[in-house]
């Protein structure tokens, strides 16, 4: 069989998690008892009361077929309530959202649907590495600018060249971000829409962890801004805010033009997300503001505050997270994040997420996610300790 590497496959970095994830397995084999702060997997189950849902949903045969389009009414009326409850906005159902197979799916699919081969895509550092990743499958050409902590981790979007700005047909944006943990409010969202507006450029404004808030004031939709609908579409996921990471759900909403060719590219690659799914997903985001999630968030937040004191005892220069599951700290001088990450897991077990697998500018910094128990953080923040820097 004659097989070459395709040049989009090779201009790829290496999937971050994956060789995280492969080092991992290879100290668990060795009989090593490793803590894992690694990839983002909510360590608590399901809500029950999705689950009941899902169970009911199981037993009907029309959900039993393809579930063809762009999602069932049922589901797409679902979303548009609450994004009307949570953030005042109307959305048409029928036009104006589109379930995914996650939003990883969805954001990795747009660059297919709206960029072609040798155009410009802007992308924050640090970022997803999704960005990227679905920009080079496209052909597109990745333009990074960077998120500094001196502007809580927002961009500027005046140190983005004029001429490359004039070039780029997409900018992805995603607040709360992964993996600083910073929010972004409506004064700045204006500026990205205003920035979007004036160079012509679709903003994908990736909103996944909006449920997932630690401070007390939620955060913003994009589509809140006026005019944003023209201009933007949000992502956003069930897979932290429900603890539903393996269901592989998620939806976009905004500018119907946008959704209607994404729907086009999945409808070409996938055949939509399994119905049962879809109706359990809607009792969920029916649901939001039950006391099991107000617990979730309770629980990030204690582990948070855990984590963050106990780094800064270790040594670590780091600030709490005002959303997500994640901390974000800067590593002890002399390292860089590859060798920290390194150190960490030969000698004391303990894997953690390099930054620069964020974006050139992130060498500085790791990334703990929130998905241990307290005893475990406690123990591993124990094992790090002892650790010579």
């Amino acid at each position: 069989m004659k097989f070459v590497e395709t040049e989009r496959i090779r201009a790829l970095p290496p999937y971050l998690f994956l060789d995280i994830d492969r080092k991992k397995r290879a100290a668990l084999e060795a009989g090593r008892d490793v803590i894992d702060f690694g990839m983002g997997d909510p360590d608590q189950p399901t809500h029950a009361f999705i689950i009941d849902a899902m169970n009911a949903a199981l037993r009907k045969p029309a959900n039993h077929r393809y579930p063809i389009g762009g999602g069932l009414a049922p589901f797409r009326r679902a979303i548009a309530e609450f994004v009307q409850r949570r953030y005042g906005v109307t959305v048409d159902p029928t036009r104006e959202v589109l379930a995914l197979i996650g939003s990883k799916e969805g954001i990795g699919h747009l660059p297919l649907a709206v960029v072609n081969p040798g155009q410009t895509v802007l992308i924050p550092s640090p970022g997803y590495p999704v960005y990227r990743a679905g920009t080079i499958f496209a052909g597109g050409v990745p333009h990074v600018f960077e998120l500094a902590p001196e502007r809580d981790w927002r961009p500027d979007f005046s140190t983005i060249p004029s001429e490359v700005a004039k070039q780029a047909v997409l900018i992805f944006l995603n607040y709360p971000n992964n993996p600083t943990g910073a929010t972004a409010d409506l004064k700045f969202l204006a500026e990205a829409v205003a920035f979007a507006r004036e160079y012509g450029l679709l903003l994908a404004y990736d909103a996944a962890y909006n449920d997932l808030y630690l401070a007390d004031e939620r955060p913003p939709s994009v589509l809140q801004v006026p005019g944003a609908r023209d201009v933007a579409i949000e992502f956003h996921s069930a897979s932290k805010t429900f603890n539903m990471t393996g269901w592989r759900i998620g939806f976009a909403l905004g500018n119907a033009e946008v959704l209607s060719a994404l729907l086009r590219i999945k409808s070409n690659l996938d055949t939509g997300v399994f119905g049962a799914i879809q109706e359990a997903t809607a009792a969920a985001y029916a649901g939001i503001d039950r006391p099991e999630l107000h617990a979730s968030r309770e629980l990030y937040r204690a582990r948070a505050t855990r984590m963050v004191a106990g780094l800064r005892a270790c040594g670590f220069e780091v600030a709490p997270p005002k959303a997500t599951f994640y901390v974000w700290p800067r590593v002890p001088r002399g390292y860089d994040s590859l060798r920290l990450c390194t150190k960490l897991l030969d000698e004391a077990d303990v894997v953690c997420v390099p930054g620069i697998g964020f974006g050139p500018n992130c060498d500085a910094y790791v990334r703990f996610s929130l998905s241990v128990p307290d005893e475990r953080i406690d123990e591993a923040l124990t094992r790090m300790r002892r650790l010579k820097w």
